[in-house]
């Protein structure tokens, strides 16, 4: 077990790695993103608020540095280690002019409070340059990319309106691996038609790649979104999970993940002023806490039904090039 949990926690990753807890101060670089900037589409994803996954980050007028210590403040008393991670959350964090990535993002890494980044972004957007400037960054601080999957199902990412295919995907998970960048990529679990196996399914495919960690959430409805929209005129065609069959969804993804994989989240964290369904999901703590009180019940660890396979890391990358995506 890692610390008492039954699974490999962030928390733990980051003791084993810095030595202490690192708390993530959420970051606005007032970027935008290919889905809404008229280039693939203009409502961005079908779940996604007009904060764009950044409804906790800091306000954009600010630079880097004033967002930081804004941000701090507000952590400050419970993390006397005094050290972050700079998380650039919102929208696109790799979709801009490279001299205004490398402004931001050395920004960050200079900051001497800052003892990581962690960086959000989709996988078409991670051209030759972009993976440049991220390996350079690296160089000055650990460096973790994030990236929004959230299926392998064609259909499921059309309803989502990701806008790329699962090979485009995948072969940026190699180009970030060979540049030596940590890999977490965000899966969303109950979307409309998917059933539990198609879960796993997605699971198990993203477990054979060189990821460092996933973030595990349910598909939650945000005023103020496509989703939000649909959801109202047709509830019963977009069934969202309630709390006893998400704990078994989850359940049975966690068994088949690697022990290797840290795990970042979970379960959503939608803000709850947004916040139409499932309402159960706004107790972040309660449903905390009864994941791992189950996970103790059943006595249940990550990776417990895990077939034995190869070590990811040592897996030639694809075609041990970089692919050209921007």
């Amino acid at each position: 077990m890692w610390n008492g949990k039954r699974y490999h926690s962030f928390d733990f990753d980051c003791r084993e790695r810095f030595g202490k807890k690192l708390y993530k101060l959420s970051l606005n670089a007032g970027f935008t993103c290919p889905n809404r900037d008229g280039t693939l589409g203009t409502r961005g994803c079908i779940f996604c608020s007009a904060g764009g996954s950044g409804d906790f980050a800091a306000s954009s007028k600010l630079t880097i540095t004033e967002q930081i210590g804004q941000a701090r403040q507000l952590v400050a008393a419970k993390n006397p280690s005094g050290q972050y991670i700079a998380y650039f959350q919102a929208y696109t964090n790799t979709y801009a002019p490279l001299p205004v990535l490398e402004r931001v993002f050395f920004e960050a890494a200079s900051h001497p409070d800052i003892a990581a980044l962690s960086i959000a972004t989709r996988p078409d957007c991670l051209g030759r340059e972009v993976l440049s400037l991220l390996k350079r960054l690296s160089e000055i601080k650990p460096v973790t990319v994030e990236l929004g999957l959230q299926t392998i199902h064609e259909n499921s990412a059309a309803f989502v309106r990701r806008g790329y295919p699962l090979n485009v995907y995948e072969e940026a998970v190699w180009a970030l691996d060979s540049a030596g960048i940590d890999i977490v990529t965000h899966l969303i679990l109950g979307l409309p038609g998917e059933t539990l196996p198609d879960m796993l399914a997605t699971v198990h495919h993203v477990c054979t790649l060189p990821l460092s960690g996933l973030k595990l959430q349910l598909l939650y409805v945000l005023r103020g979104t496509d989703l939000a929209t649909h959801f109202a005129a047709h509830p019963q065609a977009y069934p969202l999970m309630d709390f006893p069959t998400y704990l078994d969804a989850l359940l049975a993804c966690l068994s088949i993940i690697p022990e290797d994989i840290v795990i970042h989240r979970l379960t959503g964290d939608g803000k709850k002023q947004l916040l139409i369904a499932p309402l159960w999901s706004a107790n972040k703590k309660f449903v905390l806490n009864s994941i791992e009180r189950e996970m103790k019940c059943r006595n249940f660890l990550q990776g417990m039904h895990c077939k034995e396979t190869p070590d990811r890391k040592k897996r030639i990358p694809y075609e041990n090039k970089l692919p050209d995506f921007a």
